[in-house]
């Protein structure tokens, strides 16, 4: 016994030798060599951008204003991450994403009162959070004395959490220098990692502690402090946004997640899907452990952790456009296998020339996935497992069916096969139906998505649409109003003109009204409204040298014309009605004979009445 204790002792010395010899990379990762890194399946060469300090400092200053529920931000926090988050402030940068501060001023949840709760069973049991991975055979063995009934008086509850944790810790980054060998930073790592996920399953009873949990909570103890990480892992797993729909006690959750990213490859790439299909490869074998571990296994981390920078942005939906990203890179691979023991491995070790930074996050950022959908593969999925749940039972309806008939008469047996033909039958059909239904079903459920989608933007831009008149229309009603007093204006100066010159033909001298007064006034301040305006005045400035010689012609053919003077016919207004019908056909004469030459002579040069009465007279 003594010589085994020494061979033990021994050997976690040249184990404590060995890890402090060892060195490791930027990421605290370990250096391995060339044949160990096919069998750790962890690469050190990164690849990533190198961070630009002008860069870095604009992002600090970004994230001293930072504000979650503002858009600006959210997209100004996608271009500091499309071009790369520096490794000093991904702590940071994660923690305003998460809203960490304000979830663990919000929660009644004390960190420190759960961590003395915890130690007290530990002290029951003789074990502590610093020797926890020592002491896994303990733990076992007061499981099976629990049991058995030998021992009483120990939470079983509390044992077998304690002894899943344990498991788990040994498996979770084993080349990382906070949990690699016994060394006291490592030492340290697992007690930080055991005392988080002991604390998340005393905060969420119901879920408690699932597999896969442990590669989260380390990754953020990496960045983040102790409690900063627990309450960072409660965000991820809480919200709905993030995982909340990937991890229960049942594991249904991942299942039901799996069949959705198994929808989304076959209508995404239905020939790689029928090539998987045909292999006999399903997407339950490989999405599990993707989407449980966050794409953690990896082997370049610095694209692990610009996935994990994507997922703190978009959430689920990344998880999805990761997983297809590194489908679609593997295609060509895959296409070219044919047997299902060659397809699997690529599958869950992905090569290292696929997941370096260079290759894998340039096709992530031009990679899309939709949220509406992801909506859509999901009920798509509901729709097949509550049609799946409706054959079983009528599956059991023909079976209870089947012996009834047992005790039919024999004609009655002669009519079974007909009827059982007729079944089968139907059953193929409507099995044809189904699979060809497929996809009108979800053509059906986006047509539905974006006719809610439109119906709510119609909403939102109906109501300022009512209150302001779209500004296109704005300047065509000052147009049309400007013409329509453009055109009133010709139309009364057309008018004005008009009844000025029938005053001209029909009076030549001054009328009087019913009291005796004189006319003359009015045709003055009329023959004065044509010479105002811009029109009136061009017009009488052009004609003013041609007026005497336009008058005088005017004179001449007139006074040929008529026999008579028109001094005569016009010096006696009150004579007989002959003499009014002669004076109005002889003026009817004279504006049909030469109409162009009165209506320019008028308008070139307007004239009162005096004026057509001195030059009538001369």
């Amino acid at each position: 016994m003594i010589r085994r204790k020494s061979s033990s002792s021994s050997a976690k010395s040249i184990k404590t030798r060995r890890s402090s010899s060892v060195g490791f990379d930027e990421f605290g990762f370990a250096l391995s060599k060339k044949r160990d890194k096919k069998i750790q399946h962890r690469y050190n060469d990164y690849s990533y951008p190198q961070p630009n300090p002008i860069k870095v400092k604009e992002l600090c200053e970004f994230l001293s204003y930072w504000n979650g529920s503002s858009f600006i931000c959210r997209n100004q926090i996608e271009r500091f991450i499309r071009i790369g988050i520096p490794p000093a402030i991904r702590g940071r940068v994660w923690k305003c994403l998460l809203n960490i501060d304000s979830l663990r001023v919000g929660s009644s949840f004390d960190y420190e009162v759960c961590q003395a709760e915890i130690r007290r069973p530990l002290v029951d049991l003789g074990v502590s959070e610093y020797s926890i991975i020592s002491t896994i055979d303990s733990l076992v063995d007061t499981e099976n004395e629990i049991s058995s009934g030998q021992a009483s008086g120990l939470p079983n509850t509390d044992l077998t959490l304690f002894k899943q944790i344990a498991l788990d810790l040994q498996r979770s980054f084993p080349t990382h220098r906070t949990l690699m060998g016994q060394r006291p930073e490592a030492i340290e790592g697992q007690a930080k990692l055991f005392r988080v996920l002991t604390a998340y399953a005393r905060y969420n009873p119901q879920i408690g502690y699932v597999q896969g949990m442990s590669y989260i909570a380390a990754v953020l103890l990496m960045i983040l402090s102790e409690e900063e990480a627990f309450w960072a892992l409660v965000a991820l797993l809480e919200k709905p946004k993030y995982l909340s729909e990937l991890f229960d006690s049942s594991m249904k959750k991942i299942q039901h997640q799996a069949l959705v990213f198994h929808q989304l490859l076959k209508h995404k790439k239905p020939l790689l899907f029928q090539h998987l299909d045909n292999l006999g490869v399903s997407s339950l074998h490989f999405i599990m452990q993707w989407f449980l571990t966050l794409f953690t296994s990896l082997p370049c981390w610095d694209s692990v952790l610009a996935v994990w920078d994507l997922i703190m942005l978009h959430g689920l939906q990344a998880v999805f456009r990761t997983g297809l990203t590194i489908v679609l890179l593997l295609e060509s691979r895959i296409m070219n296998m044919s047997e299902e023991a060659t397809v699997l491995p690529v599958l869950l070790r992905v090569p290292v020339d696929i997941s370096q930074h260079r290759v894998l996050i340039p096709a992530l950022w031009n990679t899309e996935v939709q949220e509406w959908e992801i909506n859509c593969m999901n009920c798509l999925v509901l729709e097949e497992t509550s049609g799946g749940q409706d054959t079983a039972a009528e599956k059991i309806q023909n079976e209870s069916g089947k012996s009834q008939s047992s005790s039919f008469s024999a004609r009655q047996k002669d009519e079974k096969p007909r009827l059982k033909v007729a079944q089968n039958t139907s059953k193929t059909e409507a099995a044809g139906l189904n699979s060809k239904n497929v996809f009108t079903r979800l053509l059906k459920v986006a047509q539905n998505y974006l006719l809610e989608t439109g119906k709510r933007s119609a909403a939102a831009k109906s109501s300022p649409a009512k209150k302001s008149l779209a500004p296109s229309r704005l300047p065509k009603t000052r147009i049309s109003t400007s013409l329509t007093q453009v055109r009133a204006r010709r139309s009364s100066s057309r008018r004005s003109q008009n009844s000025t010159l029938g005053g001209v033909k029909k009076e030549r001298f001054p009328s009087q009204d019913s009291n005796g007064g004189s006319t003359e006034e009015s045709s003055q301040s009329s023959a004065g409204r044509l010479r105002s305006g811009p029109v009136g005045r061009v017009a009488f400035r052009k004609s003013r040298g041609q007026s005497g010689r336009r008058n005088s012609l005017l004179v001449k053919k007139q006074n040929s014309r008529s026999q008579q003077p028109p001094a005569q016919t016009f010096l006696q207004p009150e004579k007989s009605k002959n003499n009014d019908d002669c004076q109005e056909t002889q003026t009817r004469n004279v504006s049909t004979r030469c109409p162009p030459l009165t209506e320019r002579n008028y308008i070139a040069c307007p004239m009162t009445a005096n004026q057509v009465q001195e030059s009538q007279l001369i």
